[in-house]
């Protein structure tokens, strides 16, 4: 057994076998429907989070982990372990990081890392994943850490809403912006920059905002086409399939995942959403 636990939050979208298999624990974020609130992966699906979404006029919302239950998984994890390493999604999205790091400045006799990964869903998975292998390996923390920091070069994420209300509801887009882009049938591109989410580029149509992020992989890989590169779905795993199929035959030596946008990420991009995540092995 590793003398490090991993632990990530649920916005990593790590399928659960894999999180599994992998030894890593996860804390939930919450959605809130009216008076309702749920940890997501642990108290609704995200099959029944789009379902909710359909029949709700007002958008749910979103709340992080509390501090007591980061204590109560970091006392837990501490039972067997003298180090945890903490992977959240981005301190610019979301208050999840601090939370993390406020209950960790409370715990005696373990040592406690929570890293930023600037990222969410999957490509946040990815540092989990590189956490755990490197802790099963036998590899120190800071030698981890070190990892994941130089991971963060490498990391690309890109994707785009389906439906341009949810960005509108959530603050994303003004009024105008709404108007003129559904009008017009924009699906802007979007990415992580300095923390958070902002519009890479606005594309006319799905497909061409599909075949835009498509290319920036294409770009990427160069020659080189060992990359851990992920499909990412608002609802939406036929696509997934097929995308991740097409990225497989063009990148044979890829590892090719699929994964989602979840209930807390989903609230904000919506059904419908796609998007397309890789990092460049940094050994």
């Amino acid at each position: 057994m590793s003398k490090i636990a991993v632990l990530t939050d649920s916005t990593s979208y790590i399928p659960k076998e894999l999180r599994e298999e992998h030894e890593i624990a996860m804390i939930p974020l919450n959605v809130v429907f009216g008076e309702e609130e749920y940890k997501e992966e642990l108290e609704i699906t995200t099959e029944q989070f789009y379902e909710e979404m359909k029949t709700k006029e007002a958008l749910p919302k979103t709340s992080q982990p509390s501090v007591g239950l980061f204590e109560e998984t970091y006392a837990k994890l501490a039972e067997d372990h003298d180090e945890i390493i903490v992977v959240t999604l981005s301190s610019g999205i979301s208050g999840t990081y601090q939370t993390a790091v406020s209950a960790a400045n409370m715990m005696d006799g373990v040592s406690i890392h929570v890293f930023d990964s600037e990222i969410s869903c999957m490509p946040q998975g990815f540092f989990a994943l590189t956490a755990a292998r490197m802790a099963r390996e036998g590899k120190p923390s800071n030698e981890i850490l070190e990892r994941l920091n130089a991971m963060k070069t490498n990391m690309r994420a890109y994707f785009m809403a389906d439906d341009l209300s949810h960005l509108h509801r959530g603050g994303r887009l003004n009024g105008a912006q709404l108007f003129v882009g559904s009008l017009l049938q924009i699906k802007p591109v979007l990415h992580f920059e300095n923390k958070v989410i902002v519009p890479f580029e606005k594309v006319r149509t799905a497909k061409k905002a599909l075949a835009r992020i498509e290319g920036l992989l294409d770009e990427d890989a160069g020659d080189n086409e060992a990359l851990d590169v992920v499909v990412i779905h608002g609802n939406r795993p036929e696509k997934a399939e097929e995308i991740a199929a097409d990225l497989k035959k063009k990148y044979p030596a890829a590892n090719v995942y699929i994964s989602y946008f979840g209930p807390v990420i989903g609230t904000h991009l919506g059904e419908g959403s796609l998007g397309i995540g890789w990092i460049k092995p940094t050994v």
